[in-house]
């Protein structure tokens, strides 16, 4: 039969209150006596009972992790990277329950009882109502990756603005004047600060914006490759394409070599995230760094001090990306 608290509390000769005060490192209790009973704990073997403790505390000792949509436009590189973030900070007495929002009909299942806290990475604007749902059921909430207007949530996001701008800016310091993008998935906070960031480069640089030049894409590496064998069968193709992730443009770069081309020699392309496998491509990926593993970590981080602490204050934090130049690049000559 397992330990239970009534056996170490017989064990230090102290009450079972006590003993569950300093295994819940309860200010009231001494930390020699902590310490004794923690240690008297580990030696009988003492595993607490987290359903009995969260009846007891009002807490469900549950965090919740939720994308936009699992299933749509969240890849396997973005979607581990926020797992391995988060889990690095929340502790093991934490069970860390993933979902993506799309999932759900209606939010009736999204209470206190449920969620000690709910952190959010978000991408798109319909996630407002999901964001409102949590407020009100007085849940604690971070919000990643997207800016929102309530200032009363915390809001940890990454400059992809910024970092497309240097994207399209490295391509025309190259000597690009045709310049193409292929987008992320419409409707997307990302997508629009990549596509704004980008298109501010080619018009600080004077580079035409062409309608033709800018294809749709879904995240994933079909439509990357779709788009390129579009902007490829152009009467003027373009000799730079920055693509708004990794996977599209890993996808680009298969349509180029299908159509007997080289990347650079042929067409230039810039991605976004650097994913894992971009240095390992041939030839290795420049690309954007976006720092969600950084960005989820911070939120985790955020997220437990609201819950130990609620406050008041509002709070951005905005995360710069890092350009990496790699050999995907060709610098043409003048």
């Amino acid at each position: 039969m397992a330990p239970t608290i009534k056996d170490i509390a017989k064990l230090a000769n102290v009450s079972h209150t006590t003993v569950s005060r300093a295994l819940n490192n309860s200010p009231l209790i001494k930390e020699v006596t902590r310490k004794k009973i923690a240690e008297i704990a580990a030696q009988v073997g003492y595993v607490p009972n987290y359903n009995a403790k969260s009846l007891v505390m009002q807490r469900s000792y549950t965090i919740g992790l939720f994308f936009t949509s699992i299933a749509n436009g969240t890849t396997s590189g973005f979607f581990s990277d926020t797992i391995r973030g988060v889990n690095s900070v929340i502790d093991v007495e934490y069970n860390l329950f993933i979902r993506g929002i799309d999932d759900y009909a209606e939010y009736s299942s999204i209470h206190r009882k449920r969620f000690d806290g709910i952190i959010l990475m978000s991408q798109s604007e319909a996630d407002n109502k999901f964001i409102y749902h949590v407020v009100q059921q007085g849940i604690p909430i971070v919000v990643l990756n997207r800016q929102i207007d309530d200032r009363s949530i915390i809001n940890i996001i990454s400059n992809d603005r910024e970092g497309a701008y240097n994207a399209g800016k490295h391509l025309i310091e190259a000597g690009h004047q045709d310049i193409a993008i292929i987008e992320g998935v419409e409707g997307f906070k990302s997508t629009q600060e990549r596509r704004d960031g980008f298109i501010k480069a080619l018009i600080d640089h004077n580079i035409p914006v062409r309608n033709d030049y800018m294809r749709s894409g879904n995240y994933d590496m079909q439509s990357g490759y779709e788009a390129m064998g579009k902007l490829l069968d152009l009467e003027k193709p373009p000799t730079a394409v920055f693509c708004s992730n990794d996977d599209m443009a890993i996808g680009a770069m298969k349509s180029v070599f299908e159509r007997g081309l080289q990347v650079p020699n042929d067409v230039s392309i810039v991605g976004f995230d650097d994913s894992g496998f971009s240095l390992f491509a041939n030839p290795s990926l420049t690309t954007v760094k976006r720092p969600i593993e950084k960005i989820s970590e911070q939120g985790a981080r955020r997220l437990l001090s609201l819950i130990k602490e609620p406050i008041e204050n509002d709070v951005l934090i905005s995360i710069d990306t890092e350009f990496i130049a790699r050999e995907s690049v060709r610098k043409l000559s003048k």
